[in-house]
């Protein structure tokens, strides 16, 4: 497991478009969430301990946050062939198992996570309405136990988007497994 941080996308960039199938059955692109106040946009995958970790802090998160605009999407850019357990029917399994509320997508050509200069597993981007970056950074300060978290990061970007103030605080790069490249 190769330690990685977010490259930290710049502020203000267009969210790069994608076509990518989903865990559902459908085809899922940027235009599918035209109606989110805010988009979530998370690289993450089945097998990396810290995207693993990061499950039930999204789940909550879209639980919380649906209601008031905001929509989170999951993308797995990672080589199934060198990693099985992050395969396309391993996803729809993973799915299943932890009753994801929201689109999980499989970017098999990895194209998508280049576009996004994604790093890490989970690696986070947060989109306004325009869909211009404002967060790429961590959910919180500590991804192994929820119980000592004491800086809820994406709750605060979401909160200060959603009520149409700025992040006022320092962007700490999100950290976790690198990507699996081909």
């Amino acid at each position: 497991m190769a330690l990685m941080h977010s490259k930290g996308m710049a502020v203000g960039t267009a969210a790069p478009p994608f076509s990518l199938p989903g865990v559902d059955g459908k085809t899922w692109s940027l235009d599918s969430f035209e109606d989110a106040k805010l988009l979530v946009v998370v690289f993450t995958c089945n097998h990396c301990p810290y995207a693993i970790a990061s499950e039930d802090r999204l789940l909550e998160i879209q639980a919380d946050y649906g209601e008031k605009g905001v929509r989170l999407v999951a993308i797995n850019p990672n080589d199934a062939d060198n990693y099985p357990a992050d395969s396309f029917d391993n996803m729809k399994k993973r799915a299943a198992e932890k009753g994801f509320t929201f689109p999980y997508l499989y970017d098999a050509s990895q194209r998508v996570a280049r576009d996004y200069d994604a790093a890490c597993t989970p690696d986070l981007f947060v989109f306004d309405r325009d869909r211009k970056l404002i967060y790429n950074g961590r959910i919180d300060d500590n991804w192994q136990k929820p119980e000592a978290v004491t800086r809820r990061d994406l709750r605060a970007v979401l909160d200060a988007a959603l009520e149409g103030h700025a992040v006022d605080f320092e962007h700490v790069p999100s950290m976790g497994c690198s990507i699996k490249w081909k």
